[in-house]
């Protein structure tokens, strides 16, 4: 899979403002029988995404025809926490986000999405309940700047992470940056 850069991003926007969503809220675990990182967006949010018939729920947020298609999901405090279960990341990034702004994320949710080209970011209350106003939002990585059409806010993110998201880079890219130098070494055995 190939990772597509994150500098300038527009995107539309869904809410979903609930604390505390886990892993298992993410993604059930009954869904984790696939053995690739691909497959699991039908699945995310399976229990609040559809009703007992297999239909769409029409009050979760992400069904409704005004957020279809949103790429950047905007939730409450907490967002990833429970199991360290990196489906929830292939999950969300399956299911179409890009982009998670948050009050706050579990840790290991948070590295999850950076190493699955996802950016996650946190802010304030007052900053998520203005950007979730609007139908669609800019995220400047470069710059750590959201943007409405009214108002920009900063954010931040560690150096490492913003230059593989910025470049497109994943673990296996930045080793393979180094192969000079791997295989410089490997001739001394």
């Amino acid at each position: 899979m190939e990772i597509q850069p994150i500098t300038t991003y527009t995107g539309k926007v869904v809410p979903l403002f609930y604390d505390n969503i886990d892993t298992d809220q993410i993604i059930p675990k009954v869904h984790l029988k696939r053995i690739s990182k691909t497959g699991f967006g039908p699945f995310a949010f399976d229990e609040w995404r559809y009703l007992p018939d297999g239909s769409d729920n029409p009050e979760f947020n992400p069904n409704k025809p005004e957020y279809k298609d949103a790429s950047i999901l905007i939730t409450g405090d907490n967002f990833g926490c429970g199991s360290s279960r990196e489906h929830a990341a292939w999950a969300l990034k399956d299911y179409g986000f890009n982009i998670i702004i948050a009050g706050s994320f579990s840790d290991i949710f948070y590295m999850n999405c950076t190493k699955n080209a996802m950016l996650p970011i946190t802010l304030d209350k007052e900053a998520r309940e203005h950007l979730a106003q609007f139908e669609e939002i800019t995220v400047d990585l470069p710059s750590q700047t959201v943007s409405s059409s009214e108002q920009t806010f900063e954010f931040k993110i560690d150096e490492t992470w913003k230059n593989k998201l910025v470049n497109g880079l994943d673990d296996i890219a930045i080793t393979l940056q180094y192969e000079d130098l791997i295989e410089k070494y490997e001739k001394t055995f």
